[in-house]
């Protein structure tokens, strides 16, 4: 039976937060739809200074998401002629540049390049959610495998509901690996030995082993999980939109070059910050409230506990509407 897409995103919108609810068929699985999708949804949380994180759940009761809809990735495979390791290097190189391109893109979609094209821009939603100043949330309230895994390594924070599930990378059973980043974001998140053995072994993780791991960052009651999720994104939310795109361009960029090229992409970074018209206020602010108190306000417990609960330090300027 050719692949028929059935996925879709449900979005309710909650003002600064944005809670999607990932809908793949009866089967929860990743599709082509949900990958547009998805897609179009980091655009408009992008451009909107009003969304500060967006939540990400699954609408099966015990799936995040399974995995990617195995049809469409045998049906693309299968359209396209065999290539080796080589061949294979300038095909996706030739799709990242296809991709970008306005005349060239929508001619070879329909050709059996289409695969690689697909792929290709997955990998650039998956990259420009790092590298946006919204914080991607993972609210895992069942299993993840495959791509539904790769799904939540590409977000910022991952919460996972406790009990009888398990996220992964099972693709060397079905004669693959991964292909929407788990190679190289579980790599980054749990280290490479541990990384290296969990997929060729294929076996998941338990949500006590993800979390030992730090694979996870949380783990708590199924009936929890979104809220907690929710919490999270509105506490990391409330820092400056700009400074937060700013450290994870920084992080997950810059963290997997050399030291010197890191550094010159920390540098960039924290150039464009300190000459920014917030950044110049909220340093303003501090020195006024040091001259004024004595003190260094990072300095002062209950003012660092109020900067950490509103995500900037409060001052006397901003305290007076200045």
């Amino acid at each position: 039976m050719p692949y028929q897409d059935k996925g879709h995103l449900e979005i309710e919108d909650r003002g600064a937060v944005l809670i999607v609810r990932v809908d793949g068929g009866p089967h929860q699985e990743f599709g082509l739809d949900i990958a547009h999708q998805l897609d179009k949804l980091v655009t408009r949380a992008d451009r909107d200074p009003a969304i500060r994180a967006v939540v990400f759940t699954g609408a099966h009761p015990e799936r995040f998401v399974s995995h990617a809809a195995v049809r469409w990735l045998q049906e693309e495979g299968a359209a396209s002629p065999t290539v080796g390791r080589r061949g294979a290097t300038a095909v996706v190189r030739a799709a990242k540049y296809v991709d970008r391109s306005r005349l060239l893109g929508p001619v070879m979609r329909r050709t059996p390049m289409r695969g690689a094209l697909q792929l290709e821009r997955l990998h650039t939603t998956f990259l420009r959610m790092n590298a946006s100043g919204v914080l991607f949330v993972a609210a895992l309230n069942g299993s993840a495998l495959g791509l539904g895994a790769e799904f939540a390594w590409a977000c910022d924070l991952r919460v996972m509901a406790d009990g009888d599930f398990f996220i992964g990378q099972p693709e060397i059973l079905l004669g693959i690996i991964p292909g929407g980043g788990g190679t190289q974001r579980l790599t980054r998140l749990i280290g490479t030995h541990r990384s290296l053995a969990a997929i060729l072994e294929g076996r998941p993780f338990t949500p006590a082993e993800a979390l030992a791991n730090g694979a996870v960052d949380k783990v708590v009651a199924q009936d929890k999980v979104v809220a907690q999720a929710v919490e999270l994104a509105e506490h990391f939310g409330k820092r400056p939109k700009g400074s937060v795109a700013a450290a994870k361009r920084s992080v997950y960029f810059g963290g997997s070059m050399s030291l010197e090229d890191g550094l010159h992409v920390e540098r960039a970074e924290f150039f464009s910050r300190v000459m920014s018209k917030e950044g110049q206020e909220l340093m303003l602010d501090y020195l006024e409230t040091t001259d004024a108190t004595g003190e260094l306000p990072l300095y002062r417990p209950d003012t660092y506990a109020q900067a950490l609960a509103s995500g900037s330090v409060p001052g006397r300027r901003s305290a007076n509407g200045r």
